[in-house]
């Protein structure tokens, strides 16, 4: 059971912190919430403690996570379909899971595919509410600013995509 001051992820809507635990009336019905601010936007989200397990809210990371976000960002783009409807749907899935290592590859993966050759409006909001899921958690787990994260996020990423670059000229 989470306590007020927890950070936790609420997946598909990102980290946050719990600020208060409120019983409130909803359709007629007393049950308990969960309150969370969450940092990017400053949104507000109520969720029941009962449903908890369901929803699949988590804890964040730890630093040891951290870092292997870190690495999941500097890895090769994964195999991913041709398809861009096969695609967005194995995307969406991995985001779904609300596991940050599933997201943080989404994240790497399209931006390295939109590097490469573009991407479709559908990937393009798809890789933006990744990335802010991916960010709020990682503002978290840091105690960082969202625009020092995006930075290091987006550094990461730029350092794989140059190190293949370099690698193909080589080869050349």
């Amino acid at each position: 059971m989470f306590k007020i001051g927890d950070k936790v992820v609420y997946p598909m809507h990102g980290a946050g912190i719990i600020e208060a635990i409120e019983e409130k009336e909803v359709l007629g019905e007393k049950r308990k919430y969960f309150i969370m601010r969450l940092p990017i936007g400053d949104m507000k989200v109520m969720v029941p403690v009962d449903n908890v397990e369901d929803v699949g809210i988590r804890d964040i990371v730890d630093e040891d996570g951290y870092k292997d976000v870190m690495s999941i960002l500097r890895d090769d783009r994964s195999a991913m379909p041709q398809n861009w409807n096969r695609r967005y749907r194995a995307n969406m899935d991995r985001i779904k899971s609300g596991d940050i290592f599933e997201v943080a590859a989404v994240v790497r993966n399209l931006l390295l595919l939109d590097r490469e050759k573009g991407l479709s409006t559908g990937e393009r909001k798809m890789l933006s509410s990744a990335k802010q899921m991916l960010l709020s958690e990682m503002v978290l787990v840091t105690d960082s600013d969202i625009e020092s994260v995006e930075k290091i996020v987006v550094e990461a990423i730029e350092f794989e995509a140059e190190s293949e670059d370099e690698g193909e000229t080589e080869e050349e």
